[in-house]
């Protein structure tokens, strides 16, 4: 067959296939609109959709929800004579059920463990509760401090510490030893014992003799505690730098406290301790020891005689006169001194 563009364009017209097109779309959507159920079209028709929404089974569009009204109503009032309604009771069982305890007990934090030295001063020894941690500027302060209220004698009997010390625990427990081992026997002797530790300083935070600018002083850390007197049972007390108390004891607790503590500090060490004992356990180079507190003899009870005043109508007293130059040297003006052997007398 011979082919050739002019008789392919009289055959078959280039536009021919695009006319077809369009006339089976048109069938097609005859067909739809008269067979398809009128019900989704009538509805989106009423709500004001366009109306080919829901033909194909696709998600119609959810409507939005209705916002609530600003002010919310509030309840009526209740009448005047309404009847008073009491709490709601619970049911037998509520009642019977003790609280539970389960939900405390694991959000409480686990207790820190207690040390050695806690664990040995207890209350048989002293009444010495637990602080908390005491961190202030400079390193003041420390851990495992306590309040020292009161020294248990073997007797169970107390030594009450007035005011109460806070101190770290090694020099609570020093403390308590040396009242327990040492004083409460020397008062013995006196027919009384030992009530009350009279404290002068325990806890501050300060330089060494409240100067400004010195090194911190070991009440600064809790570890030194200043002892004035000891209070006795029977009311009267006992001073340890009162040169009336009996010198044999204090020098007994002289060599008590310097045996026992790493610095004691009294009359005459440095000016600033006359009427109090320093005590504290300040750690030095090869354990070295300061021991300075003078034991003062007591004063006379019985004041040197002196001379009796001159009476008023007494008569002057004769002064002596000054003797004369020459009767002191015991050579005449005009006698010639004798010279001496071997020189010639000038004067002559």
């Amino acid at each position: 067959m011979n082919f050739s563009a002019e008789k392919a364009a009289r055959k078959w017209p280039c536009n021919a296939f695009g006319r077809g097109e369009v006339a089976m779309v048109t069938v097609a959507a005859v067909l739809l609109a008269v067979f398809a159920p009128s019900g989704p079209a009538v509805a989106a028709r009423k709500s004001g959709l366009a109306p080919w929404i829901g033909l194909f089974g696709e998600n119609r569009p959810k409507p939005r929800r209705a916002r609530p009204p600003r002010s919310v109503p509030l309840p009526k009032a209740r009448p005047a004579e309404a009847p008073a309604t009491g709490p709601a009771e619970g049911t037998a069982a509520e009642k019977q059920a003790p609280p539970s305890t389960e939900e405390p007990a694991r959000q409480a934090t686990p207790a820190p463990a207690l040390s050695a030295c806690r664990l040995a001063l207890t209350d048989a020894v002293a009444i010495a509760p637990s602080i908390p941690d005491i961190h202030g500027p400079g390193g003041c302060g420390g851990e495992g401090l306590v309040r020292l209220e009161a020294v248990v004698l073997p007797d169970r009997r107390q030594v009450a510490v007035k005011p109460a010390a806070t101190l770290r625990c090694a020099m609570a427990s020093a403390i308590a030893d040396w009242i327990r081992t040492d004083i409460a026997p020397l008062t013995a002797p006196l027919g009384t014992t030992i009530s009350s530790l009279d404290n002068f300083d325990s806890f501050e935070c300060r330089g060494r003799n409240r100067i400004v600018g010195a090194k911190l002083s070991e009440h600064g850390r809790a570890n030194a505690l200043d002892v004035r007197a000891f209070g006795l049972a029977n009311g009267q007390s006992i001073s340890l730098t009162d040169r009336t108390v009996p010198r044999e004891l204090r020098e007994n607790v002289l060599h008590s406290v310097c045996t026992r503590f790493s610095t004691v500090l009294g009359p005459g060490s440095d000016g600033y301790h006359e009427d109090h004992i320093h005590l504290d356990l300040m750690e030095r180079h090869n354990n070295y020891k300061i021991c300075e507190w003078d034991v003062w003899e007591p004063m006379p009870q019985i004041a040197p005689l002196l001379p009796a005043a001159r009476p008023d109508d007494a008569p002057p007293r004769k002064i002596a006169e000054k003797p004369d130059e020459t009767e002191s040297v015991g050579v005449k003006p005009d006698t010639p001194r004798p010279a001496k052997p071997g020189r010639q007398n000038h004067r002559q």
